[in-house]
């Protein structure tokens, strides 16, 4: 019987923690920090299989904008050798430690395989739009490489892209390689105050829509202490900015005159809608997150109001909505679920105790296609089921 904590530091002792797994059929739960162990069906293992032994950037270069680094390096780490340069990842990753109660610090593995993405997403893409790269273990043993360091460098691009988001279910990861971008000068966000859910998306897309560079919409309801208020952000030169501003307070004059948020006081606002803040507060609700057209966002949260009760935060431009609350065995799920499949979307239930975790479909269910070659991309990637089983779907 293998040790309850693995910690490897190289392919190597991965690929062998993972033969051995097979030969046993001991299966083996792939965590990073354990920031965000939460997220997905619980865990059905007895062994754990960390990352943390795979520290430490591999490469760095500022002028080609790429930068390498050990699946189990710090996010923070990461994050502080680009701001040195005056870089950052450009995909603006969320942090799950207030809204999932966890502690430790993410991994820049971790991001890979959850594929986080924050509010700039609407901008720059998710996770997996900025990797380039990568160095895993499949489920076989197997050490694989995929990827370069270059975007031109198509060699096994379909395998990066699709690692990312696969929750450990198809391979370790042990490094990653990602473009990076130049962090912008300034900074400033626009905020109106009272609009309702409709009107809020509607000046959303009307500032994403316009030609002046939104890298964030997003739009938090009124509730029994505070008026609803929504917020748009730009980025960038300073002169730029200052003058975008200007502008898209003028095309968004409709909606009400617009307060503006400048630095420090504007980032600050926005690490707190990228981590959800407000719905980590209320710490014994489930949490879903739900994706569907910006359109749709408010009748569909309503429906699920005439149910009960919920706080909610709209990201995205209203493409993403944060939903807190949920009631019965099943946190809502019926609910939610049903609520959704009106208006097409995806459905994912973020956090809830353990029992409604194991019970109820945490992810969106998919289709009897699609599900049939995501069994099959298991089987060729992990065939005897040794990483994270049943972490995604039963089985998977």
């Amino acid at each position: 019987m293998m040790p309850d904590l693995l910690t490897p530091h190289d392919d190597e002792e991965i690929a062998d923690i993972v033969a051995a797994a097979n030969r046993s059929k001991e299966p083996l739960a792939i965590v990073g920090g354990g920031t965000r162990i939460g997220i997905g069906r619980p865990s059905q293992t007895a062994t754990t299989l960390s990352t943390t032994g795979l520290a430490g950037v591999t490469l760095y270069e500022p002028a080609e904008l790429v930068l390498s680094a050990r699946a189990g390096t710090p996010l923070a780490d990461v994050d502080k050798l680009l701001v040195a340069k005056g870089q950052r990842l450009p995909f603006e990753p969320m942090d799950h430690r207030a809204l999932l109660g966890t502690s430790g610090e993410p991994t820049i593995g971790s991001v890979v395989a959850v594929n986080v993405s924050g509010p700039r997403r609407i901008q720059a893409g998710a996770a997996r739009d900025s990797l380039i790269g990568v160095r895993a273990v499949t489920g076989r043993g197997d050490i694989v490489k995929s990827g370069g360091r270059v975007m031109k460098n198509v060699t096994g691009y379909d395998l990066v892209k699709f690692l990312a988001g696969s929750y450990g279910t198809l391979a370790v990861l042990s490094e990653v390689t990602f473009k990076v971008l130049p962090a912008p000068e300034a900074e400033l966000t626009l905020i109106l105050s009272g609009l309702d859910d409709e009107s809020a998306v509607a000046a959303m897309a009307a500032a994403l829509c316009s030609p002046f560079s939104v890298t964030g919409a997003a739009h938090l309801p009124a509730n029994s202490a505070d008026p609803s208020r929504t917020f748009v952000r730009l980025e960038g030169f300073a002169a730029s900015v200052a003058d975008r501003s200007t502008r898209l307070t003028n095309h968004l004059a409709e909606f009400g005159p617009a307060e503006r948020l400048e630095g420090d006081f504007s980032a600050e606002l926005w690490r707190g809608i990228r981590d959800v803040q407000r719905l980590g507060l209320l710490a014994t609700l489930p949490v879903w997150r739900i994706s569907t057209r910006p359109t749709d966002a408010p009748a569909m949260v309503e429906t699920i109001r005439r149910s009960f009760d919920c706080q909610v935060l709209y990201d995205w431009g209203g493409g993403l909505v944060w939903l807190g609350g949920g009631a019965g065995e099943d946190g809502g799920a019926a609910v939610v679920r049903a609520a959704v499949a009106t208006v097409g979307g995806h459905a994912t239930l973020v956090r809830a105790p353990q029992d409604i975790r194991a019970a109820v479909d945490v992810f969106q269910p998919i289709d009897p296609a699609l599900m049939d070659l995501t069994r099959r991309l298991k089987q060729t990637f992990d065939p005897v089921g040794v990483l994270n089983p049943g972490r995604m779907y039963e089985g998977i």
